[in-house]
């Protein structure tokens, strides 16, 4: 970049005109402005001085009650008494507010704004979506004002990446202005982290857009985004507005922010939908085992083993079902079912991959403890032992070394264990038989 274009950036920063403090606060037209007609906006005034508002309602995506399953999953908290405190407003959907922002900046920080922040909520059995638009950095306390106000109605934050980005970005925002203190949330439910879980390992790519395509069906909804603005070139166009430039490019960034909104809601229902269900017929393999896993992680044991062996018995691609066998036997050995751990295990033991070595681990200590047979013991953990050190394996995980290294140790400690039982009981035993002996003789 250089040195002109980055103090451009800079004088670009500076008001251009002083805020309005105090004003009575009043929703108007703005006549004559060419902003204001060009994306459709309203003035809106607060006391600390004022801002454009954006206000359209959508029939899509419909009304979703939140499930208490899903509500359970997406919100649970090692604190019981904070998960009392807000269950309240957890199940009552006229708490919630989906939120989501464009700014100056992809990456953050102090000097990074919020000039479109989007907000939506449940209404009439659509969805409400309201947005403040900065016309100059000036307008900022104005909208974190207003932005303070309805978080103080509807205080549970549904978004998408916005624990990472979207919500720390606001909170250093309103710790900048010394007046404005940030709205303290009911609850913050970041719907990318149960997305990825769910869909990473068919789509790859958990962009809010492709979910859209991929997941939501898009098209059925009548949704399009041909046209859409592509994210890394939004912040330019609000630099190059605030230069003097067209505010025309503005319009495609609002009609951007709004159809992430509406996104935001309809995933809302679609990850509410998947967590609540029972059955899951029409759900795609890779899709069930990435619920499976989630599900996992959040406690639900007799549910994510449920929904793994649905998985497998819907065509699993091979790449992912020894993974689900391994998740399967982890869960049955947790809830002491060590028999079928066992035969799980023991499907695992024909390939080469990690699964195979962790396989023939778990079933030397299955017979070593539990079923009393030192010779199989010993026979799994030399054949573990004998994977770990084939070639192909040690190609396939170059940069495992030290992990490698240590079960290595664990295993050649576990076979020297064992030889030295399997000795001492054939010795017992040769005891006991001379005992024996000698006992018939008297």
């Amino acid at each position: 970049m250089s040195a002109l274009d980055k103090f451009s950036r800079l004088s670009a920063l500076k008001p251009v005109r002083q805020a309005v403090p105090f004003a009575e606060a009043s929703n108007e037209p703005m006549q004559g402005d060419e902003v204001a007609h060009l994306l459709g906006a309203m003035r809106q005034r607060t006391k600390f001085g004022e801002h454009l508002a954006i206000r359209n309602w959508y029939s899509t995506p419909e009304f979703t009650e939140p499930a208490a399953a899903a509500l359970d999953l997406l919100s649970r908290s090692k604190d019981e008494t904070i998960s009392r405190k807000t269950r309240a407003a957890l199940e009552n959907p006229e708490k919630w507010l989906f939120l989501d922002t464009e700014t100056t900046g992809l990456a953050g920080g102090t000097g990074t704004y919020a000039f479109l922040t989007g907000i939506g909520w449940w209404d009439a059995g659509g969805l409400q979506v309201e947005q403040f638009f900065l016309r100059d950095f000036a307008d900022e306390h104005s909208v974190l004002c207003e932005l303070a106000e309805r978080l103080a109605e509807r205080p549970v934050l549904v978004t998408f990446n916005g624990k990472t980005f979207d919500w720390p970005l606001l909170e250093s925002r309103f710790t900048m202005t010394r007046r404005i203190a940030a709205p303290k949330l009911a609850a913050h439910l970041d719907l990318l982290h149960p997305a990825r879980a769910l869909w990473k390992l068919r789509l790859g790519s958990v962009r809010l857009i492709e979910l859209e395509r991929q997941v939501l069906d898009a098209a059925r909804l009548g949704w399009h985004r041909e046209d859409d603005v592509a994210s890394a070139l939004i912040p330019q166009f609000y630099f190059d507005y605030l230069r003097g430039g067209s505010a025309l490019p503005l319009a495609g960034v609002v009609r951007h922010n709004q159809m992430d909104l509406r996104g935001l809601a309809a995933l809302f229902g679609k990850i509410n939908s998947m967590l609540a269900q029972e059955g899951h017929e029409e759900t795609d393999s890779r899709d069930l085992f990435g619920l499976s896993r989630f599900l996992h992680r959040k406690g639900d044991m007799p549910r994510a083993a449920d929904v793994c062996s649905q998985a497998i018995a819907a065509g699993l691609p091979a790449e992912h079902r020894q993974q689900a066998a391994r998740d399967l036997a982890l869960m049955a050995k947790r809830r002491g079912d060590f028999g079928e751990a066992a035969q799980l295990w023991e499907s695992l033991l024909t390939g080469t991959g990690q699964q195979a070595i962790e396989a023939c681990e778990q079933l030397a200590i299955h017979f070593e403890r539990r079923e009393k047979d030192i010779d199989k013991a010993l026979d799994y953990a030399r054949l573990g032992l004998k994977k770990l050190n084939s070639g192909g394996f040690r190609l396939r995980d170059p940069y495992a070394e030290a992990r490698i290294a240590r079960q290595e140790r664990s295993l050649l400690g576990r076979i020297a264990r064992l030889e030295q039982r399997r000795v001492s009981g054939q010795t017992q035993r040769v005891r006991h038989a001379k005992a024996a002996a000698a006992a018939r003789l008297l």
